[in-house]
């Protein structure tokens, strides 16, 4: 029995109160639940909202415990990036990390930063549950890809979802529907696009509702494949969500 969340972008508040809502209780540091479920994430749990640090901190400690199940997405692995001293661009919501590492002494910046790259190198690029019966993959994943062997095409799918190559006129990368012609087996969690609501589609299921942009935090259980949602605490920005024509 798993519970997956949904993009959490730094917003620990609305993080404690899902996990609140859920049943947890994060008394022993971590959090655990008295039926024993298992909390799973479809990444980019930091960048662009106010508490990337404590976000990290928890999934650090919940790794510590050998209890993270966690796909990294896009935003995770431009961290990554920054923290092993690559030149990235600090937009998009990283220089809001940044800024909070930049509030810590030098020991613990470089501590934290140190932290994430032995956390980022230990996750796979997507999870397989319930015996295949469950992917977790931050931007999705087509049926094609499912067990392919790493590939640059498989990294570029999870972090980024079916991209066309060309730019919309915000600077975002141009998708493919994908979950439109999904047609496989398993079913796919994932986030990465905001949506107003959770959506269903054929075997896929988007849980970002866009904490971070002021909608909520979704939950999908399964396998009752139930969603949760808690409100967000951050100013609404309609603009930010995707609306898919069907």
């Amino acid at each position: 029995m798993f519970d997956m969340i949904g993009d959490i972008h730094g917003c620990y508040d609305e993080l404690l109160d899902l996990l609140s809502t859920l049943g947890y209780s994060l008394k022993s540091g971590v959090p655990i639940h008295p039926s024993g479920r298992e909390l799973a994430f479809v990444g980019d749990g930091m960048d662009r909202g106010p508490s990337s640090l404590q976000v990290m901190q928890l999934l650090f400690a919940m790794q510590d415990k050998g209890q993270l199940i966690y796909s990294p997405g896009n935003h995770c692995n431009k961290l990554y990036r920054f923290a092993k001293g690559n030149n990235v661009q600090q937009t998009h919501g990283l220089e809001t990390t940044i800024a909070e590492l930049d509030s810590l002494s030098k020991k613990e910046r470089t501590q934290i930063l140190n932290r994430y790259q032995r956390f980022y190198e230990t996750l796979p690029l997507y999870q397989q549950l319930d015996g295949g019966k469950l992917i977790i993959a931050h931007a999705g994943l087509s049926e094609q890809l499912i067990g392919v062997p790493f590939s640059r095409a498989v990294r570029t799918f999870v972090l980024y979802g079916d991209i066309t190559g060309k730019t919309l006129p915000d600077g975002r990368p141009d998708r493919r529907d994908w979950a439109k012609y999904y047609h496989g087996t398993p079913w796919i969690v994932y986030g990465h696009t905001p949506v107003k609501e959770p959506r269903f589609k054929h075997h896929t299921v988007n849980i970002d509702t866009g904490c971070v942009f002021g909608g909520k935090l979704t939950a999908l259980r399964w396998p009752e494949l139930e969603t949760v949602s808690v409100a967000s605490q951050q100013p609404f920005q309609p603009e930010k969500f995707t609306v898919y024509s069907s």
